[in-house]
C-alpha cells in the first residue's frame, strides 16, 4: 500500500476500502455495500464495530462516549453532528452508547459524559470532556490534529 492510499472502513457495513487520499473529496462509495464512505453523520457504534473503527480506518476517529439519559449528551449531539459535516473525510465521527456498551467504554475510563476522544491508528491521541458548541469542537480537532 503507499501513502496516497488509505484504508478507510464503511460506516454501514463496516467493510475495509482502500481509497486514494485524492479521492477522499469525492465522496467514494463502499466497494462492497455501495453506500457513501462518509455520509456527514457520525456512525453509531456497537462492540465489534468499535473495534473495526479505530482498528482498520487511517483517518483519526473521534467517538463522543454518551448515554440517551444524558441531558449535557444530548445538548451536544446536533453540534457533533454539524461537525461531522464540516470536518469529513479528514476524520470518522461516531459514537458509542456507553449505557448499551459499558464493556466497550470502560477501557478508556470514561469518568464523565459527553467526552470525545480521539483515535489515531487505534490508540487515544486526546480527550476532552463536557458538552461543548459546533465551534469549540471544531476548533478543538483543529488544535489536536
Amino acid at each position: 500500500m503507499t501513502e496516497d492510499s488509505l484504508h478507510i472502513v464503511c460506516p454501514h457495513c463496516h467493510t475495509t476500502n482502500r481509497v486514494q487520499r485524492a479521492q477522499l473529496a469525492q465522496q467514494p462509495d463502499c466497494g462492497s455495500c455501495h453506500q457513501p464512505l462518509f455520509s456527514g453523520e457520525p456512525v453509531a457504534l456497537d462492540a465489534d464495530s468499535f473495534a473495526k473503527q479505530l482498528g482498520r480506518n487511517h483517518i483519526p476517529v473521534v467517538v463522543d462516549f454518551w448515554a440517551p439519559w444524558c441531558g449535557p449528551c444530548l445538548q451536544m449531539a446536533p453540534g457533533y453532528a454539524q461537525a461531522a459535516k464540516q470536518l469529513e473525510p479528514r476524520l470518522r465521527f461516531a459514537k458509542l452508547d456507553t449505557e448499551a456498551y459499558p464493556h466497550v467504554a470502560q477501557p478508556f475510563n470514561i469518568r464523565s459524559i459527553p467526552t470525545m476522544v480521539v483515535f489515531k491508528g487505534g490508540h487515544e491521541a486526546a480527550r476532552i470532556s463536557g458538552a461543548m458548541p459546533l465551534g469549540e469542537i471544531v476548533r478543538w480537532l483543529q488544535s489536536v490534529l
